[in-house]
């Protein structure tokens, strides 16, 4: 299936999957979704990556590499079920305070029950708000974390800006989201079972496939990677870099603001 993906200069923003959708419509569409998958949200995750986004995430951390001193500030972003912010208080040996931002009320909800059970409640808050709009002070985080959130923003060059305001001078930008595949032939493997397997075993296990639907057609249209990097530049940040995994199925963006 040959699908064009949308570029540095925007289009994501009227794109939900592959309907084009009207200016502020997006947002509620992608809710929906998510009110669907939240309490399956790891098996959505295990579905759209073969388990390998734990991989993914663990990189995510290690590459942020939080400091072991109280104090350090985190924001984490689209990140509602906790998965990220566990993983960021755990790499800090429990000096960490992560701040985990979602739209999704189902999301944030389950992400709160994960943090009392996990004994995190006192490392971790949980606020409900778009990130195209987010309700800090300029310069409040020493980082800001995205795994699998920022292709279901309508606005992408909006929230990158807002990340870039409230980082603190030095702080980092971390984006971990599903990417274009560069090696040939798993290209056509992975798109075969995307497109094919991933809807069908989500409406088996969940009575639904059009949410794996949209999510699968929203990474054909995800910027690539080269393209994701000039938003990220223009949004202000420096030393934008990233890495790919396997292949290029995800791809881990960062950048400084310097």
């Amino acid at each position: 299936m040959s699908v064009e993906r949308t570029t540095a200069a925007g289009g994501m923003e009227t794109s939900y999957g592959f309907k084009r959708v009207g200016e502020g419509e997006k947002q509620s569409l992608v809710n929906d979704v998510f009110h669907k998958v939240a309490n399956r949200y790891d098996l959505m995750n295990d579905l759209m990556s073969a388990g390998l986004h734990r991989l993914w995430k663990a990189a995510m951390v290690t590459w942020l590499n939080p400091p072991k001193r109280p104090g350090w500030k985190v924001l984490d972003v689209a990140g509602g079920t906790g998965d990220i912010a566990f993983r960021i208080v755990d790499a800090s040996h429990g000096n960490a305070h992560a701040t985990v931002l979602d739209i999704n009320g189902s999301m944030l909800s389950v992400g709160r029950d994960r943090a009392q059970k996990k004994g995190l409640s006192g490392n971790t808050d949980f606020v409900e708000a778009n990130a195209e709009e987010l309700p800090f002070a300029d310069a409040t985080f020493d980082a800001y974390t995205i795994a699998f959130g920022i292709r279901n923003v309508p606005r992408i060059d909006v929230a990158l800006s807002e990340a870039f305001r409230v980082l603190k001078p030095g702080g980092r930008f971390l984006c971990l989201e599903f990417s274009e595949v560069e090696m040939p032939l798993l290209d056509k493997a992975y798109e075969a079972w995307s497109f094919n397997a991933i809807p069908r075993i989500g409406k088996m296990v969940t009575g639904d496939g059009e949410p794996y639907s949209y999510l699968v057609e929203s990474i054909a249209k995800f910027p690539n990677q080269q393209n994701f990097a000039a938003m990220i530049s223009r949004a202000g940040f420096d030393r934008v870099s990233f890495r790919n995994y396997s292949g290029g199925i995800a791809a881990l963006h960062s950048g400084w603001k310097l």
